[in-house]
């Protein structure tokens, strides 16, 4: 899609997909992943309360968000990207490789926490690996980071439901109508192709199973 094409869009469509790409933004899946999981799965983080599961979703956030988003910011700041988007795949590189380490670490962390979800270590096992195919497909196509987000999230809903052997088919729902909304929102900013799209969300959704497959 040209330029002509996201001006021909209307202007609610625009800022509405806008703002879809900032709230459900790749860096803010782990931390509502964990927000969820605390939510539904309670008896999981028996050993964390009050201030301590605060503190802990603090980390989670600065860990897979806030240092990864922060590297992008430097890289802006000196020259090294055009814009804080990272709409070029060349842009993308130094990203994916500090991304991969901050979520590596959060991993590596991970394995040892006897006090909370233990699907948060299929979990952060997963997004740890979805960067690496990420990368090299960086270099050929401009994958999609929002769709491998969603894809890797819902497949992650779905695995802990599995997991657990509890049925929140509304949630399952939502989320699965919240990502079909996210990656057409990418699709009307033409920020990419249908393409790039299918296979973000493919490459997030496969790496949580095998994540699920290794870790459980």
């Amino acid at each position: 899609m040209t330029e002509n094409v996201i001006q021909r869009q209307p202007v609610v469509v625009r800022v509405l997909a806008k703002v879809l790409s900032y709230v459900f933004h790749p860096l803010f899946i782990p931390t509502y992943i964990f927000g969820w999981m605390v939510l539904r799965f309670p008896y999981e983080f028996i050993g964390l309360q009050g201030h301590d599961l605060t503190l802990r979703e603090i980390g989670v956030f600065m860990t897979t968000a806030f240092f990864p988003a922060f590297t992008v910011f430097l890289l802006w700041k000196l020259g090294f990207a055009k814009s804080i988007h990272l709409r070029y795949q060349k842009e993308r590189i130094i990203p994916y490789i500090a991304t991969m380490i901050f979520y590596w670490w959060m991993w590596y962390l991970s394995r040892n926490f006897t006090d909370q979800a233990s699907a948060l270590k299929f979990f952060y096992f997963g997004i740890f690996i979805a960067t690496i195919p990420g990368l090299i497909l960086n270099n050929f196509v401009k994958i999609s980071m929002h769709a491998m987000g969603v894809g890797g999230a819902l497949a992650a809903i779905i695995l802990t439901c599995i997991l657990y052997q509890n049925n929140y088919g509304l949630d399952i729902a939502l989320f699965t109508l919240i990502a079909g909304t996210v990656c057409t929102a990418r699709m009307a900013l033409s920020e990419h192709s249908l393409f790039e799209i299918n296979l973000g969300f493919i490459v997030g959704a496969l790496c949580q199973i095998i994540g699920y497959w290794v870790m459980m």
